[in-house]
């Protein structure tokens, strides 16, 4: 009788006295006491440890970085319902992923989803917790602690905010571009550890440095540093002492620490690296230590890409590893090098590669490039340095990144774009969107259109074109412009199809030079599709962004006159810049400037609902019909969804914008290029939008990282 009223008694409580009951009443199994002080995580040695069901575990972690958009929206609008972060927790979980890594303060509605998750799941998702700093204060600044210690005050402040969130106890004003509302869930024993900060700019920690020479090492309760301590790692340890500090005091509860970094500020030494500001100064977190009061201890965090920087491909040393597979390996002789020169557990915070058309960079060794990889690639390089990551003996990796994020820019095609409304639309040659395990596709529920041979999709289409050999039909969504060319008598392994486009009514070719071809309109851009393997995009020169950026203005690459020229009947190969030229200071050796080229177009099936799916495909044929899908950013579209283009280069010598009203396009065989052809062109146009459509759709990595994460995971 006397156990029947104690547990009426907690039902009781549970039912009357609210979510913070309930919590301890689910989650007092999982949180480990020592000397009064709460743990759900702790370090010893290299070892990381979760405590979970009266006993702690030290299991290899896996886990995916979430960001904090959808189509749509920048991250400071924080946009996402607690719908949404409840049924991507649930696919996460699906994953076999232990750990969700989060950047900065979240809206409420995150830590609601995550506790409510965690009651109805029988192996909880687990948090890293980041908080971010400003990086333009901070290049403002050029000094952690300038203004009066405004910066480090700040990171505290922070930090204490978000100690007080994920114990259900705060409530943070409205705030445009951060965080706010109240926080009543109490998710902390849910939070295993702190990742803070961000990928420090070199300039900023030198520049910390060299103010503050001779600055006394920091002295904490909880987290000091050696007498080896530079500036920046002393601002490291007063953030740390600070916050376990508070934590302690406020609700008796501690975790381990650590900072983020990345190869640019490890505290290795790189002498083949061609980039000065690459290895240019350290962040060494071998220079905080933990007090024996700190019982949860310090770990270390890195971001670790296989591509970056150029030391990745061309240390002598990672360059020489064969691992185990008998493949050349930078990327886990890298892992092995900094593993050793650490004595705390380590994490690879940040991995992962973009399943992108357009690409920034080539890990020249494995393939493991800066995009122009197909979803399967993804998966595959993603599971590869997965398993480097747990043989090299780290504590676990965090894939970069769970969803695809339409906001972002990359440095070879933000000159091309307005800035503002990148998060309208989807830009398949900025890699840096393309990183997610999982893609938002355009469309409410499906794609307008699908480029899979099929012409179902386009019944009730009106051709723009249409003669007694072909009907053109045009499409258009957030990320593509669709042809659709009914030809039945196309022969696709002997004919020639060529298309040209025309965007910018001032300038073009009307003929291509030395053929008889000739257009009813002035011409900016001309797709010949020959079979499979020899299909091309081709632009004119005088509109060409990449020979006006890197020719032109910046002088890396010879100029030619003759492109400076309007129609001039040339039509020239589309590429995107990968690295100017670099000089190897070990190798002695000068490497020219590369590229890619961006207008050859793959060949294959499009539509991702089907079984042979190549998400690289840009056209695919079938009993005489053909479609295609041309990205907007190819066209030099700079906004679809305000209708907005490039304008002429060379009026004002810089990229600018101005209005289109449609394109005009054309078909015809050109199989003798020779003979006398004129292309007829008929117009076309879209309407624009303020607000995109999308639907979330698992990329074919996702099941494939699904595997791998069971295997080498703790979570399966």
């Amino acid at each position: 009788m006397k156990k029947l009223i104690v547990l009426l008694s907690l039902v009781t409580v549970l039912i009357l006295g609210g979510v913070g009951v309930r919590q301890v009443w689910l989650s007092q199994q999982n949180i480990y006491e020592e000397n009064g002080i709460k743990m759900i995580a702790k370090t010893e040695d290299r070892t990381f440890m979760v405590y979970r069901q009266a006993e702690f575990h030290d299991h290899f972690l896996t886990g995916v970085n979430l960001g904090a958009t959808q189509p749509g929206s920048f991250p400071g609008e924080l946009a996402i319902p607690k719908e949404t972060y409840l049924r991507w927790f649930q696919q996460i979980h699906d994953l076999h992923s232990d750990v969700i890594r989060v950047y900065t303060t979240m809206m409420p509605a995150f830590y609601e989803a995550l506790y409510e998750f965690n009651q109805s799941s029988k192996r909880p998702l687990y948090l890293m917790q980041g908080v971010w700093i400003n990086e333009y204060d901070a290049r403002d600044l050029g000094d952690a602690f300038g203004d009066d210690e405004a910066l480090l005050n700040t990171f505290i402040q922070d930090t204490t905010d978000l100690i007080d969130i994920i114990h259900g106890q705060a409530e943070l004003p409205f705030q445009y571009g951060f965080a706010h509302g109240e926080y009543t869930y109490d998710v902390s024993p849910y939070v295993i550890g702190w990742i803070l900060g961000v990928e420090w700019d070199p300039m900023f920690v030198l520049g910390t440095n060299e103010a503050h020479l001779g600055m006394p090492i920091h002295e904490g309760d909880y987290v000091s540093n050696t007498a080896q301590a530079q500036p920046f790692e002393i601002f490291l340890a007063r953030v740390a002492d600070a916050i376990v500090s508070y934590e302690v005091q406020t609700y008796q509860f501690m975790r381990p620490v650590s900072f983020v970094n990345w190869l640019t500020t490890d505290h290795l030494t790189h002498p083949n690296e061609p980039d000065l500001k690459e290895d240019l100064v350290s962040v060494n977190t071998e220079h905080l230590k933990a007090e024996d009061a700190f019982i949860a201890g310090l770990f270390a965090s890195y971001h670790v890409y296989p591509y970056y920087p150029e030391f990745m491909n061309y240390s002598q040393t990672y360059r020489d590893y064969i691992d185990d597979r008998g493949q050349v390996n930078p990327y886990k002789a890298y892992l092995l090098d900094l593993y050793a020169n650490l004595s705390v557990p380590v994490f690879v915070a940040e991995f992962g590669v973009p399943a992108s058309r357009g690409k920034t960079h080539d890990a020249i060794h494995s393939g493991f490039n800066q995009g122009f990889l197909s979803e399967v690639e993804q998966g595959q390089m993603i599971a590869h340095m997965l398993e480097d990551i747990h043989d090299a003996q780290y504590a676990g990796g965090f894939v970069f990144a769970w969803q695809d994020e339409w906001f972002k820019r990359t440095w070879n095609t933000m000159d091309f774009d307005l800035p503002l409304r990148r998060p309208l639309w989807s830009n398949v040659q900025t890699n840096e969107q393309h990183f997610g395990l999982m893609a938002f596709d355009p469309g409410t529920h499906q794609r307008v259109r699908y480029v899979d041979g099929d012409p179902s999709d386009w019944l009730g289409s009106e051709p723009i074109l249409k003669s007694d050999r072909f009907e053109l039909h045009t499409a258009f969504d957030e990320r593509y412009l669709y042809l659709y060319l009914n030809a039945p008598g196309f022969d696709f392994e002997h004919d020639e199809l060529w298309l040209p486009i025309m965007t910018n009514r001032d300038q073009g070719n009307d003929h291509v030079l030395n053929t008889g071809v000739t257009f009813s309109h002035n011409v900016d851009f001309l797709i010949k599709i020959k079979g499979p393997h020899h299909s091309v995009m081709l632009v004119d020169p005088y509109y060409d962004p990449f020979y006006f950026l890197y020719h032109e203005l910046l002088e890396l690459l010879p100029k030619d006159e003759q492109f400076r020229q309007k129609n001039t009947g040339v039509f020239v190969d589309m590429y995107q810049a990968l690295s100017a030229e670099i000089y190897l200071p070990q190798d002695e050796l000068t490497i020219p400037f590369s590229q890619h080229h961006t207008g050859k177009l793959t060949y294959g099936m499009a539509n991702p609902r089907h079984e042979a799916y190549h998400s690289l495909a840009d056209f695919y044929v079938q009993d005489g019909h053909l479609e295609l899908k041309i990205p907007w950013q190819m066209l030099n579209i700079s906004d679809p969804s305000s209708k907005m283009m490039l304008s002429d280069f060379y009026r004002n010598r810089a990229f600018e914008h101005e209005p289109i009203e449609g394109l005009f396009i054309g078909v015809s065989y050109v199989n003798d290029p020779g003979e006398t052809t004129h292309i007829d062109m008929a117009s076309t146009t879209w309407e624009g939008w303020d607000f995109p459509t999308w639907h979330e759709r698992l990329k074919q990595s996702y099941a494939i990282v699904k595997e791998a994460f069971k295997h080498f995971g703790w979570g399966s």
